[in-house]
C-alpha cells in the first residue's frame, strides 16, 4: 500500500496510518523509509511525505479498499480531500491517502478499484519506496 500525507503532522499521520493498518487490516511485514515529494496532479505549497508498506491480510480486495477508506476517515480525510468526477480524479491537500498498489498477482479493473494501481509507475514517490520493500 502507498501512503501519503501533506497536511498537519505529516510524519505522524503516516505512523498512525501504519498502526491502524496493523490493527485493522493485517501484519505490516515491511515499511519503506519516508520519501518527500512535491504534489502530483495538483498545485500546493504543502510537500508530501510518502511511504509504502507490505501487508499480509485475510481481507478480500474489496474489503481491503473499505478498510483503507475507513482508516483515511479516522485520520481526518474527507470527501473534499479527493474527489472523482467520472474517470478523472481531482486531487487536493489531504492528511492521509492510502492506495492499494498491488494485491498478490491479481488484476482488478472495476470503477471503484483498480489493481495494480494504474498510475503507480508514473510516480517516483511510489516506485522508489516500493522497490525498497520488494528487494
Amino acid at each position: 500500500m502507498g501512503l501519503g500525507s501533506n497536511l498537519g503532522k505529516k510524519e505522524e499521520n503516516i505512523a498512525k496510518a501504519v498502526t491502524l493498518i496493523e490493527e485493522q487490516i493485517g501484519h505490516v511485514e515491511a515499511q519503506s523509509a519516508l520519501y518527500y515529494s512535491e504534489p502530483w496532479g495538483f498545485t500546493s505549497d504543502n510537500q508530501f511525505v510518502n511511504a509504502v508498506v507490505r501487508v499480509t491480510t485475510a481481507l478480500t480486495p474489496s474489503r481491503l479498499l473499505r478498510a483503507t477508506q475507513r482508516i483515511e476517515r479516522q485520520l481526518g480525510k474527507t470527501a473534499r480531500h479527493a474527489t472523482e468526477r467520472s474517470q478523472e480524479a481531482i486531487y487536493h491537500d489531504r492528511p492521509i491517502d492510502i492506495d492499494i498498489l498491488l494485491f498478490d498477482s491479481l488484476t482488478i479493473d472495476t470503477p471503484k478499484l483498480k489493481i495494480p494501481h494504474p498510475l503507480m509507475q508514473e510516480r517516483d514517490f511510489v516506485m522508489i519506496p516500493l522497490r525498497e520493500i520488494l528487494l
